[in-house]
């Protein structure tokens, strides 16, 4: 039975904790925190430069998101202020959930997670504004291991996958990842 549990807690926390737990995508939203929300109107033409800025925009909260999940994740800390300056909810309490379970079984993150992320598109007309981001993740060098003696965690070996996320602007005009899904099934 303890076999059992611990697989099903390591295979739980590697596709939770690989992306700093994007493994689900959520759709609830909080209103008074919620995406950028408009009336329906005529849709608005955006310019190549608006889409050029969304890109640019997404990319950084994307790669702010993977830093700021692994220094988290490195310091077992769910709570770590960069969390928020990148992510949104629902992805973001999920982030914060594969911390704190991964902290509460002696885990922890290491190694470098290696990222090529590319916008596959942008939907500034959207309601509210996304951008959909693709990448090919080499976490064949980011481990989960044992804090206490530093030991890979069995069963939580790495590779190159795919992994998808989406970028939302907010009210406040920043963009962050509200939700993204590490696809281990899918090489690249």
């Amino acid at each position: 039975m303890r076999a059992r549990h611990s697989r099903r807690w390591t295979s739980c926390l590697l596709s939770l904790a690989l992306l700093g737990g994007t493994a689900g995508c959520g759709t609830r939203r909080e209103t008074s925190v919620g995406p950028l929300s408009r009336p329906h109107t005529t849709p608005a033409t955006h310019s190549a430069a608006d889409e050029q800025a969304a890109r640019k925009a997404a990319l950084a909260a994307y790669s702010g998101y993977l830093a700021a999940s692994r220094e988290a994740s490195a310091r077992s800390d769910p709570r770590h202020p960069a969390l928020a300056r990148f992510l949104a909810d629902p992805l973001l309490t999920r982030v914060r959930l594969a911390i704190r379970d991964a902290k509460e079984h002696g885990a922890m993150r290491t190694g470098k997670l290696v990222s090529d992320p590319t916008v596959t598109s942008v939907d500034l007309a959207a309601d509210p504004p996304a951008v959909e981001i693709q990448d090919c993740l080499d976490a064949t060098g980011y481990r989960l291991v044992y804090a206490r003696d530093h030991r890979v965690v069995p069963g939580t070996g790495g590779g190159r996958y795919l992994a998808t996320a989406t970028a939302t602007r907010y009210p406040d005009g920043r963009w962050l990842i509200s939700t993204g899904a590490a696809h281990e099934d899918q090489p690249c």
